[in-house]
């Protein structure tokens, strides 16, 4: 098996996708006959060292850095006239354009994607719907079974679409730290409950929610970790002398603040998934399941299906202040719960690991690359279409009015829990 992994973004990067997509192809590359990593290069960057950067061939994408919405088309169009496109057995990428030109031109895809495309910008629907029906598209990997169910309402074959959670690097944990040992390396007092947010520090983020909850609890040092500057969140915080906000850290760096946490925190707000469709599973979930630390979470349709309440963490009803604030209190005062919690989402973590994930990605694939088994999808009928149309409408009313590409979903919220009443 021979795959082209598409990238359309410059690396190195500090985003998560560029995180996902790069350690799932170093993951999957041993498992392949050969590998290259087509990807866009500032002027003067070392071919060599992206190369090295993602363990395998780099090749120089016929694209410019800047804009992006120019880069992205070049990546696509340029892609297709290379040498080791015509080589590899499957292109795998995360842009549906550079997917939709591999497939014009003969070639197969894997789509690997986080995003819920058909809720998120409805007139799309019916080109996914032809696109991942299309018999070279393989397989379309998502993140989460939020993500693939969207894509399933739209008729395409269930074997297309996998969930395939991701995963977590265990060498970013080690060596280990204690508690105690944790907070004197960062600086705080070894009796000082805290409770920790890593991640970037903007609005989009649910992080008003955590600096609520922060005046209402003058006792516990919230720390968010991941700061660029001086957004409206770090002006929030700055008068409120139990918040301590802490530049992006190096894998080491971010190291010690998990380890110094009395509870890791997941702002427990809708917003991410449904204002900003910026964020569907965090991928912080699977590195703080592994450390060994409770987990504080929003009850919310994605966060579900990895964290269940009150067996490997806590969540608490989203957006809700007072809910939050009696789910730090029963986490951070009940001893023998917070180690429960901890020990059973670190034992759960073993399993989550990127090259776990990758072992999974690469099943399916040698799966779907041999004969298959000739499978329909139906036509669309009339009632396909007019929802397409209404949902098409609704989200251009709401590009019109609020000048976002994003239409928030409609959340069917089913709660599993009532806000904890007591400590153990």
């Amino acid at each position: 098996m021979k795959i082209l992994f598409a990238f359309e973004n410059p690396l190195p990067s500090t985003e998560a996708d560029a995180e996902v997509f790069i350690t799932t192809a170093k993951c999957i590359a041993p498992l392949t006959a050969q590998s290259w990593l087509h990807v866009p290069m500032a002027r003067g960057t070392d071919a060599r060292a992206v190369g090295t950067l993602a363990s395998m061939a780099a090749v120089h994408a016929w694209a410019p850095v800047r804009p992006a919405a120019l880069r992205h088309i070049c990546c696509g169009l340029g892609i297709v006239w290379r040498r080791e496109f015509r080589q590899a057995d499957l292109v795998y990428t995360r842009n549906l354009w550079v997917a939709w030109m591999a497939l014009l031109f003969g070639q197969r895809v894997v789509f690997d994607h986080y995003r819920p495309w058909p809720d998120q910008i409805p007139p799309l629907q019916f080109w996914l719907y032809r696109l991942i029906g299309h018999p070279r598209f393989l397989l379309n990997i998502c993140h989460s079974e939020y993500t693939r169910v969207k894509y399933l309402s739209l008729g395409i074959p269930a074997h297309k679409l996998q969930c395939v959670h991701n995963g977590f690097e265990p060498r970013r944990l080690q060596p280990a730290l204690s508690l105690a040992g944790a907070k004197e390396q960062i600086g705080i007092a070894p009796g000082q409950t805290t409770i920790v947010y890593t991640g970037r520090i903007n609005h989009k983020k649910g992080l008003n929610l955590v600096i609520e909850a922060a005046q209402r609890m003058p006792e516990i040092l919230f720390v968010l970790v991941g700061s660029y500057g001086h957004g409206p969140i770090e002006q929030s915080a700055k008068a409120i002398p139990n918040i301590r906000i802490v530049p992006w850290q190096s894998p080491d760096g971010l190291r010690r603040y998990i380890f110094a946490a009395d509870a890791l925190l997941i702002p427990p707000s809708l917003q991410p998934l449904t204002e900003f469709g910026s964020t569907v599973l965090p991928l912080k979930i699977f590195l703080y399941m592994a450390s060994g630390r409770p987990i504080i979470a929003g009850d919310t349709p994605d966060v579900r299906e990895v964290l269940k309440h009150n067996h490997n963490a806590l969540l608490c009803q989203p957006d809700n202040v007072e809910s939050l604030v009696a789910t730090i209190a029963s986490v951070t005062e009940g001893t023998a719960l917070a180690q429960r919690l901890a020990e059973t989402a670190q034992t759960e973590s073993r399993d989550l690991t990127w090259d776990a994930r990758a072992q999974k990605i690469a099943a399916l694939i040698t799966s779907r690359l041999q004969p298959p088994v000739p499978v329909r999808h139906g036509a669309w009928n009339i009632g396909q279409f007019r929802n397409w149309a209404r949902q098409s409408l609704r989200w251009l009313v709401h590009l019109v009015r609020n000048h976002s590409w994003v239409l928030p979903p409609v959340i069917e919220m089913t709660a599993q829990h009532t806000a904890p009443t007591h400590r153990e």
